[in-house]
C-alpha cells in the first residue's frame, strides 16, 4: 500500500495537504468544545450568569458552523484525490495489461485482471478517501482528548494511558488474522468473475444444452465460498469494536469511581468532571472509528498488493530493439524462417511445437494443416511475436523477431486470429486499426479482397455503419471477412490467416483464396485451415502432427510422401478431387 500511495499520490499532494489541514482545524474545534462546556458550568451556571452561558453557547454554534465548512472542504479534497488516483490506477493497469504478452495474460487470468481493474481499485479508492477524511481526525482526536484529560488531572488521565497497550494488543490480534481472509476474498471474487464471464459469453450454448441449473449451482458454490470467507473475516473484525469498548468502558468506570472521590474532596470542579467525561466519550468514539479504519485499510492494502503485482510485472516479451529496422527489398530475404523452433506453454510438460524448421520465400503462400492440437495456431503466433519460441529461432524478412521493434514487426505481419473480434464503433473505425489515415479507396480495396464489400455497400451508412460490441450485429461470416479486411488495409508484407475463414461458405472461401493469390507478387500469405481445399493450392504446405513436422511440400508431393496428409485429403475430398 505504501509503495502504491507514494507513487500515485505525488500529483495530489496539494489537495491531500489541504484536506488534512482543514481536518486538523476541525479537530481542534472539537477539542475546545468540552473546555467551553466546562467553563459554562463552572462560571455561567455556578454564578447564575445567563449572559456568559449565552456567549459561550454562541461560540459553540460558531465553532460548529466553521467546522462544518471545513468538513465540506475536506470531503471535496478527499473525493477529488480518491477519484483521481482511482482513474490513474485504472489507466496504468489497462496500459500495463496492453503491454503484457499473451503468456502474462494467461498467467494472471482475464477474470483476475478484470477484478483488479474494478473491485481492487475501488477498495484502494475507499481507503484513500477515508484516509484523508478520517485518518487525521480520529487518531488526532483520540490523542488530543487524552492530552486534554491529562491536563485536567494527571492521575485520572493515567488510567486512559494504561488502556492504550491493551487496545493495541486487540488490534494486532485481530488484524494479523484478518489479512489472509481479505486476500482470499479477492481471489475467490476472481473465481466468481470467471464463472460469470463464462456464463454470459456462453449463454446460448448453456440454454441449448439445458445446463442452466448446473451453471447456477456452479455459480452458487463460488458465491458461497466467497461469502463464507467474507463472513469469517467479518466475524473476526467484528471483535474489534466490542473488545475495544470493553477495555475503554472499564477505564471509564475506573475514572468515574476515582473522580467521585476527587470531586468530594474539592480537587476537581463539576465542569472539569463534565469535560473529562466528554473527552472520554470522544476517545471512545475515536477508537471505535479507528478500528473501522484499520479494517478498511487492511482491505485496501490487500487490494493494493494485487494491483502492484500487475504493475510490477515484467512482460515476458521484452522490447529488445530500439528504432525501426530497415526493411529488405522484396525477395531479398525469406519472408518467414524457423530454425529448430520449439515452444512449450507455461505449466505444460509437453511442447506445443517441437523442432520445426521451415523457410518461406517472399510472395509465396504457405498452407498449414493438421489435426486439432497439432500446434498450427501456436506456430503462427510466433511470427508477430505474441509468444517467444522456447528454443530455436523465428525470423521475419531475414531478421530474428527479437531484433524487431514490436510495433514495426506487427505492422509488417498482419494476423487474423481464429476468433473474429470487432470493437464497438463503426466499420471504418475497425478497419483503420493498422493504418489510421487509410483512405476510403484503400478501405474498399481491402473489403473487396476480403469478399466483404458487397454486404458493406448494402448497409445504409456504408463504412460508417455502427458496430456493436464484439460485432454482434453481423453474422459470423461477415465478422470474419471484416477482420480479414482489417488485416489487409495498408498492404502488409505478410498476412496470417489463422483458420479465419471457417464460417465462410465454400464459394466465398474460394473467391477469397483467389483474391489472396492475386497478391502473391507483393504479399506473403500464411493460411491455417482444417480444410484441404484452403491449402492445397498453396506454394508450400506444412503438415503438423502433435507439434512436429509430418511433411512439407506441395500438394502433389505430400500426397506421395506424407501418409497423414493423404489421409486428411481422402477424409474431405473424393479420390478424383484429391488427384485433380
Amino acid at each position: 500500500m505504501r509503495e502504491l500511495l507514494s507513487k500515485y499520490l505525488r500529483g495530489y499532494r496539494g489537495r491531500v495537504t489541504v484536506g488534512m489541514a482543514v481536518k486538523v482545524v476541525e479537530v481542534v474545534f472539537d477539542l475546545m468544545t468540552p473546555m467551553i462546556v466546562a467553563r459554562m458550568i463552572d462560571v455561567g451556571v455556578a454564578h447564575h450568569d445567563a449572559r456568559y452561558v449565552l456567549r459561550m453557547g454562541a461560540l459553540l454554534v460558531c465553532l460548529s458552523c466553521v467546522g462544518y465548512c471545513f468538513t465540506l472542504v475536506c470531503q471535496r479534497m478527499a473525493a477529488l484525490v480518491s477519484q483521481g488516483v482511482g482513474t490513474d490506477l485504472r489507466d496504468a493497469l489497462f496500459r500495463k495489461t496492453m503491454e503484457l504478452s499473451a503468456e502474462d495474460v494467461d498467467r494472471f487470468g482475464t477474470p483476475s485482471l478484470t477484478t483488479r481493474i474494478t473491485n481492487d481499485v475501488n477498495q484502494v479508492q475507499v481507503a484513500i478517501a477515508l484516509g484523508i477524511r478520517q485518518l487525521i481526525r480520529w487518531p488526532f482526536l483520540a490523542v488530543g482528548s487524552m492530552v486534554a484529560a491529562l491536563l485536567i488531572d494527571v492521575r485520572l488521565g493515567l488510567i486512559f494511558l494504561l488502556c492504550t497497550p491493551l487496545i493495541a494488543l486487540v488490534f494486532w490480534f485481530v488484524m494479523s488474522r484478518a489479512v489472509p481472509f481479505f486476500q482470499q476474498m479477492q481471489t475467490r471474487l476472481d473465481r466468481v468473475s470467471l464463472i460469470t464471464r463464462e456464463s454470459l459469453s456462453g449463454v446460448r450454448v448453456i440454454r441449448a444444452f439445458r445446463r442452466e441449473k448446473d451453471e447456477f449451482a456452479r455459480f452458487r458454490r463460488a458465491a458461497n465460498d466467497q461469502a463464507a470467507t467474507a463472513v469469517a473475516a467479518g466475524r473476526l473484525t467484528a471483535l474489534l469494536s466490542p473488545a475495544t469498548f470493553v477495555v475503554l468502558n472499564a477505564g471509564v468506570v475506573a475514572i468515574l469511581w476515582s473522580g467521585a472521590f476527587r470531586v468530594s474532596a474539592g480537587d476537581l470542579s463539576q465542569g472539569e468532571v463534565m469535560a473529562f467525561v466528554n473527552y472520554m466519550t470522544q476517545t471512545l468514539l475515536a477508537v471505535a472509528y479507528v478500528a473501522n479504519l484499520v479494517v478498511t485499510f487492511t482491505r485496501g492494502s490487500a487490494s493494493a498488493q494485487r494491483i502492484m503485482e500487475v504493475l510490477d510485472a515484467s512482460p515476458a516479451l521484452a522490447q529488445t530493439a530500439t528504432g525501426d529496422v530497415e526493411l529488405p527489398a522484396r525477395g531479398a530475404a525469406p519472408a518467414v524462417s524457423l530454425k529448430d523452433a520449439t515452444f512449450c506453454y507455461a505449466g505444460s510438460s509437453q511442447p506445443a511445437l517441437a523442432h520445426v524448421t521451415l523457410d518461406v520465400r517472399e510472395g509465396e503462400t504457405l498452407g498449414i494443416i493438421g489435426g486439432t492440437g497439432s500446434g498450427k495456431s501456436t506456430l503462427v503466433q510466433l511470427l508477430p511475436r505474441l509468444y517467444d519460441a522456447t528454443s530455436g529461432s523465428v525470423s521475419v524478412l531475414g531478421r530474428d523477431v527479437r531484433e524487431w521493434p514490436l510495433d514495426q514487426l506487427r505492422s509488417t505481419v498482419a494476423i487474423v486470429p481464429q476468433r473474429a473480434s470487432l470493437m464497438t464503433g463503426t466499420i471504418r473505425s475497425n478497419l483503420t486499426w493498422r493504418k489510421p489515415d487509410a483512405t476510403d479507396e484503400e478501405l474498399w480495396d481491402a473489403l473487396a479482397l476480403a469478399q466483404a464489400d458487397d454486404f458493406v455497400r448494402a448497409k445504409p451508412a456504408g463504412l460508417d455503419e455502427p458496430v456493436e460490441a464484439d460485432g454482434k450485429n453481423f453474422s459470423g461470416g461477415q465478422r470474419q471477412r471484416l477482420t480479414i479486411a482489417r488485416a489487409l488495409v495498408g498492404s502488409p508484407r505478410i498476412v496470417v490467416l489463422d483458420d479465419s475463414a471457417s464460417a465462410l461458405d465454400f464459394a466465398t472461401d474460394a473467391r477469397l483464396r483467389q483474391a489472396l493469390a492475386s497478391l502473391s507478387g507483393t504479399t506473403t500469405s500464411v493460411v491455417v485451415s482444417q480444410r484441404v481445399s484452403a491449402v492445397m493450392g498453396a506454394t508450400k504446405v506444412l503438415v503438423l502432427d502433435h507439434g512436429r513436422v509430418a511433411g512439407i511440400g506441395t500438394h502433389a508431393e505430400l500426397l506421395r510422401t506424407c501418409a497423414l496428409y493423404r489421409e486428411i485429403c481422402l477424409s474431405q475430398l473424393s479420390p478424383e478431387e484429391v488427384s485433380a
